[in-house]
């Protein structure tokens, strides 16, 4: 464009970018899909309950000890199933913040997950 220096530049730049955006958007793909197969465990209890949850925070499966059923309280089982659920929800949040910052780097915007 005439009168604006550095205008004429701009078509390529926006090209750019949106080649960035859309190579952003396929390797947040493929990290949900790995994030999908992988497998975090929080345990309660000494390992008598367990909960296994994929890297995007899904429950995946839940496993008691027998003995727990048969020595401990429906309460002191279900504080258990609780802290085990919490500590897998936490590891899972970890691990897909860990693999998601991979790709969007040090821009920490909340949200930036979302958009991809």
């Amino acid at each position: 464009m005439k009168g604006f220096p550095g205008m004429e530049d701009l078509g390529g730049l926006m090209k750019q970018a949106q080649k960035q955006l859309k190579d952003m958007q396929r390797r947040m793909r493929e990290i949900e899909e790995d994030l999908r197969e992988r497998a975090v465990e929080g345990s309660a209890g000494g390992g008598m309950v367990k909960v296994i949850f994929n890297g995007l925070r899904e429950p995946l499966d839940v496993k008691i000890e027998p003995v727990v059923l048969e020595e401990e309280s429906p309460e002191f089982l279900q504080e258990m199933i609780l802290a085990a659920m919490r500590q897998g929800l936490k590891k899972s949040q970890e691990l897909e913040e860990a693999e998601r910052g991979k790709v969007s780097g040090k821009l920490n915007i909340p949200g930036l997950g979302a958009l991809f």
